[in-house]
């Protein structure tokens, strides 16, 4: 899943800790979402969503699933 949370993060002058404390998850947690290594649980992606006070969907870009979107 692509996000466009770096882009978001950077715009608003926050760092990745104190994004993180505003979160409560780690620096690593951020860092690990913004380079694509990690996607949020969907609690997680909520949290951000009202922080930034945007949708899921303006952060959180969905490409379907490994197998072309055919559900098998």
């Amino acid at each position: 899943m692509k996000n466009r949370l770096e882009e978001i993060r950077k715009k608003r002058a926050l760092k990745q800790d104190e994004l993180a404390e505003i979160l409560q998850v780690s620096r690593q947690t951020i860092s690990s979402l913004e380079n694509g290594k990690y996607n949020p649980s969907i609690q997680l992606a909520f949290k951000i969503a009202c922080y930034f006070k945007m949708s899921i969907e303006e952060i959180f870009i969905y490409e379907g699933d490994e197998n072309g979107g055919k559900g098998e």
